[in-house]
């Protein structure tokens, strides 16, 4: 199965001297993409022109181009662009979860070390956790275009019990939480995950599940609107500290394996 390094990129091309010079000493007008390269290798030595442009594409950088059609980063740019390589480096965040919190208005680092890092007053950063809103629904065609997943891996999802989706008028309709999860499932397939891999992740889910119920059940079946009301919002809160715990835990494990 093709991965990232399969896909060919363009090769990088450097922009005339002038510009590199223009930009260096103006740093008002901002910095190319080589020098941007550069600077930040010392502490990422994995970054590379085509993994920027990467980024670019998936709309998670927006830098201005000149006439000639040349980035310009400025230092809120570059800024940008540290905060979502130590995110995918120190939290192994997916890009889709990195878009979504820097959306939600998570700072962008100046270099010194993320707010999420520091002691004291850190905030859990899990996933936004709803349980009370009704959830859109979309068509099967509306979700494979959006996910850009074969329809083959949606079935196989299926055939494995990952997601259900309903069925009405002979269509088959996914909520947004099953949209996302065939999301990240596609993204996991282009490692070689398949549906089949996946059923691990449905068997703790239901396992965390039951024990977050087992937890609130009584005040989940309050006739009290207000102690219901508390407590559909304790288990949101309950479900984003489980989430991250998890994540912990899987940060902790994976740090074992990169030593």
């Amino acid at each position: 199965m093709a991965t990232m390094r399969d896909i060919p990129q363009p090769p990088p091309v450097d922009p005339p001297a002038e510009l590199a010079e223009v930009a260096a000493a103006s740093p008002g007008k901002g910095m190319t993409i080589g020098a941007v390269c550069k600077g930040l290798s010392q502490e990422f030595p994995d970054i590379s022109i085509s993994k920027i442009r990467y980024l670019e594409d998936q709309k998670l950088l927006a830098p201005r181009r000149t006439p000639g059609g040349y980035r310009l980063y400025t230092p809120s740019d570059v800024a940008r662009l540290r905060t979502i390589l130590r995110m995918q480096r120190d939290e192994f965040l997916p890009l889709r979860v990195i878009r979504q919190e820097l959306a939600s208005g998570r700072q962008q680092d100046d270099g010194a070390e993320l707010p999420s890092r520091s002691s004291g007053t850190a905030r859990i950063r899990g996933p936004r956790v709803s349980v009370r809103e009704a959830p859109a629904t979309f068509t099967l065609e509306d979700v494979l275009e959006d996910t850009r997943a074969p329809a083959e891996l949606v079935k196989e999802l299926r055939d494995f019990g990952i997601i259900e989706g309903q069925q009405r008028g002979g269509a088959m309709f996914y909520d947004e939480t099953e949209r996302e999860i065939i999301r990240a499932a596609a993204e996991l397939a282009r490692y070689g995950v398949g549906g089949r891999n996946l059923r691990v992740f449905r068997s703790s889910a239901d396992r965390e599940s039951s024990l977050l119920q087992a937890i609130l059940a009584p005040a989940l079946r309050s006739r009290n609107p207000e102690r219901r009301k508390e407590a559909l919002e304790a288990l949101e809160n309950l479900a984003a500290v489980a989430s991250h715990l998890k994540h912990l835990l899987l940060v902790r494990d994976l740090r074992r394996v990169a030593r």
